[in-house]
């Protein structure tokens, strides 16, 4: 962790980039990493790191100007991970749910600000068999239960990442030909309506409620960004009293080194 002697308060007109990286190292080696910091934003959260802190160069472990925080997979090295980088230190960080088994892939930073609460999140991928469906679904049930006390805490919480799941049909380039395939199955989608129930807000659709051909992902090996067939599966999630705070959204399909794009929101409380 960098000290940069800032406090535990959060200032007006903050920007928080989120970003699935899929490997910090290689997003580092090709230059993509030091493009994000260009964007100056006042947090940074990436999922999908794949690294152990240890592993990092130390201009990519601890940036200048900021806080940082790491979670890794305890199980398999080169997999999953998150981190945040902030310019404002937290009151607290905590990682994972507190559940051993959805703890030790490293999928979760919570980060305790004083007008609200941030967590980035790298959601279980339901493919590989019906075992990690399972995995998943379990995942993201234990997950509503864990943002809604930290809800009772703090009624401003702010949640983002990648959700691995499109919501609704707008949210991908090729809805009927995946509505048998994870990432779009109706058990998945149901989870986000859930979510949606439960007062937390998809804030990318609350600002533009109908816009089309706007994704966050794309398949590498089918070279589909180049044809925009894509998904929308990163998210900013902001539970309903914050959402009075969230002044703009915007998805950053410009910026490339890796299969997603970063997503980034403007605060002010």
């Amino acid at each position: 962790m960098q000290v940069c002697g800032l406090t535990a308060t959060a200032s007006n007109g903050m920007k928080i980039i989120s970003w699935n990286v899929n490997g910090i190292r290689a997003c580092h080696r090709k230059g993509s990493f030091d493009e994000l910091l260009k964007l100056k934003s006042d947090i940074f959260c990436l999922q999908e790191t794949k690294a152990h802190p240890d592993q990092l160069p130390e201009e990519v472990r601890n940036p200048k100007g900021y806080f940082s925080y790491f979670d890794h997979s305890k199980t398999r090295k080169g997999y999953s991970g998150v981190a945040i980088y902030t310019k404002t230190e937290p009151e607290k960080v905590t990682k994972g749910m507190g559940i051993p088994e959805f703890d030790q892939e490293g999928r979760l930073i919570t980060a305790y600000f004083k007008d609200f609460i941030l967590i980035t999140g790298y959601f279980p991928n339901g493919g590989s068999g019906p075992d990690r469906l399972e995995y998943k679904l379990a995942f993201y049930d234990h997950f509503l239960k864990f943002v809604e006390k930290l809800r009772n805490k703090n009624k401003n919480v702010i949640f983002c990442g990648d959700i691995n799941t499109a919501h609704t049909a707008i949210d991908l380039a090729r809805p009927k030909e995946n509505e048998k395939n994870t990432g779009f199955l109706p058990i998945e989608r149901a989870w986000i309506d859930q979510v949606v129930k439960k007062g937390y807000v998809d804030v990318f659709r609350s600002f533009n409620p109908d816009k089309k051909d706007v994704y966050t992902y794309w398949d590498m090996k089918t070279f589909a960004r180049d044809r925009n067939v894509g998904w929308r599966i990163d998210y900013f999630f902001a539970s309903s009293e914050a959402m009075k705070n969230i002044k703009d959204i915007k998805i950053l399909d410009t910026v490339f080194g890796s299969d997603h794009c970063p997503i980034s929101i403007e605060i002010s409380f």
